[in-house]
């Protein structure tokens, strides 16, 4: 979780008591009238809507299927604390938030935080990054955005013309192409998935076919290997490795629809029928 302060959610900062069973009763009496539960509720509905609801319910969900202790927030709020420092409360005031609103806000992101986990990690795909995050990289590449012009560098690179001299001139990557290509040492997640696998690999020297991401197509040459130092055994990381691929696995708007759809989400309110639609539709 970034240890940052949000934004309130709606749920949290409007409260819930006065949404359910709206009628008659009084919420507030005036010397100019009074406001019911219905016209709070339906002024509720005008100005927060499909978002509150959404937050409303999402939160429910995840409450059924997860756990968050408070020690989990206790924890995740000492880590803000920690960051802001002398500044905190200035920082939570000025975010207009109470230090309660707070661990609200970091309990529902522990709660989306178990929620994009929940995905499946197979041995396989732990094996495979065990066996690359024990070693790092020192790699080169250029990168162009045509097809046919990659393929072409790369012939002309296997017949043994200068790849510091084709990245200079060719590479879409300024940054690296005045430095012929050279990406210096990286491990494991620090590049895009297509191009680490692909790095991962090779042999040492050995130049790849072009590899395809959405910067473009790269061509990648491995100049050194080296063992991570005290990496530790596989048995000692799995769970560690498990957490990082669920991490890049995850996806919140996907999971979010699946948990509804689970959830069997049936909006009463002819207002906010259309509520989940838009959620519902990105699974």
């Amino acid at each position: 979780m970034k240890k940052t302060l949000l934004a309130l959610t709606f749920a949290a900062s409007l409260g819930l008591a006065a949404c359910s069973n709206p009628g008659d009763e009084v919420v507030v009496s005036t010397s100019v009238g009074n406001i019911t539960q219905e016209e709070f509720y339906n002024s509720i509905k005008e100005i927060a809507g499909d978002q509150l609801l959404q937050q409303v319910v999402i939160e429910q969900i995840l409450n059924d299927k997860y756990e968050v202790t408070d020690k989990e927030v206790d924890e995740e709020l000492a880590a803000v604390k920690e960051q802001y420092g002398e500044g905190y409360e200035a920082a939570i005031a000025q975010s207009n938030l109470t230090e309660d609103m707070l661990k609200t806000n970091i309990r529902f992101s522990l709660l989306q935080e178990k929620a994009t986990k929940d995905v499946e990690v197979t041995d396989e795909e732990i094996q495979k990054y065990y066996d690359q995050a024990s070693q790092e990289l020192n790699a080169r590449h250029i990168l162009v955005e045509d097809e046919a012009l990659a393929k072409e560098l790369v012939a002309k690179l296997k017949a043994g013309e200068d790849f510091a001299k084709l990245a200079k001139e060719n590479s879409t990557d300024t940054g690296s192409a005045e430095k012929g290509g050279e990406l210096g040492w990286f491990s494991v997640g620090t590049m895009v998935e297509q191009f680490n696998d692909a790095a991962y690999a090779l042999e040492v020297d050995e130049i790849s076919e072009p590899v395809k991401s959405d910067f473009g197509y790269h061509i990648i040459q491995v100049t050194e290997k080296r063992d991570v130092k005290d990496y530790g055994t596989l048995e000692e990381k799995k769970e560690e490795i498990r957490d990082a691929i669920a991490a890049t696995k995850g996806d919140w708007n996907k999971k979010m629809a699946e948990l509804i759809k689970e959830a069997k989400v049936e909006v009463k309110d002819k207002d906010l029928k259309g509520a989940f639609d838009g959620i519902t539709s990105a699974e």
